[in-house]
């Protein structure tokens, strides 16, 4: 089965939504829109769309621990548990990981453990927004790992309603994505696998670079191998 996936979503940790948000205003000069919440994983977010003929319907997610939310007894995905990454976001925001879509997702999952990758299982979610009900599945491993330092996207498979439809143009456009990774030969295998076309990976020192035009210019969004 033909396997197509392609950047859905850049994801950026923050200590809490209130500083993602003014992170955004300062580094992005745009203020983001209230997302909602994940009950299954006890986080909430905010977005923006960053969508462009190249990476059609992508969008920026800033999501943070909810302290209002119940324990949800199972590690949170992107590693939002990892001790090392909550204290790199506490300091400040970061780019962290990015989501790809992929139809079907089962198969982009099988497709990796193929090669020996573990991307997790399929777990439906939701959460309720201003434009209605959104319903997904996404892979996320029961320890909650983002694999490759975050250069490998998390999949996902949307329901009939996708967040980029129903957001407003915030100034924003992805221009590309690049991972750089120690083991170069292993992630592009894992991208060709998903059929996934728009990242482009380099041999180095981990990290996940996005790079966006804002209304003040041109702005590099990168993980910094966290």
């Amino acid at each position: 089965m033909t396997v197509v996936s392609r950047v859905d979503h850049l994801v950026v940790a923050a200590d809490s939504l209130a500083q993602g948000m003014a992170w955004c205003e300062d580094t992005l000069f745009v203020t983001p829109r209230a997302g909602g919440d994940h009950p299954l994983m006890g986080t909430h977010n905010a977005v923006l769309r960053i969508s462009t003929p190249a990476f059609a319907r992508a969008y920026l997610e800033i999501i943070a621990i909810n302290p209002a939310a119940a324990d949800p007894r199972r590690r949170r995905w992107f590693d939002l548990d990892d001790p090392a990454l909550r204290e790199r976001v506490r300091q400040q925001p970061r780019l962290v990981h990015f989501v790809a879509d992929c139809v079907p997702a089962i198969a982009g999952s099988r497709a990796l453990d193929s090669l020996g990758i573990d991307r997790g299982p399929l777990l439906a979610a939701q959460r309720e927004t201003a434009g209605g009900l959104l319903q997904w599945k996404i892979t996320v491993r029961e320890d909650g790992q983002r694999l490759f330092c975050g250069a490998l996207p998390t999949l996902i498979e949307w329901g009939d309603a996708h967040p980029a439809d129903s957001l407003p143009e915030s100034g924003l456009e992805l221009l590309s994505v690049m991972a750089t990774h120690p083991r170069p030969d292993d992630l592009f295998a894992a991208y060709k696998a998903i059929g996934l076309e728009q990242v482009g990976v380099e041999a180095g020192s981990p990290n996940l670079a996005a790079t966006l035009l804002t209304p003040l210019g041109v702005v590099t969004l990168e993980s910094m191998g966290l």
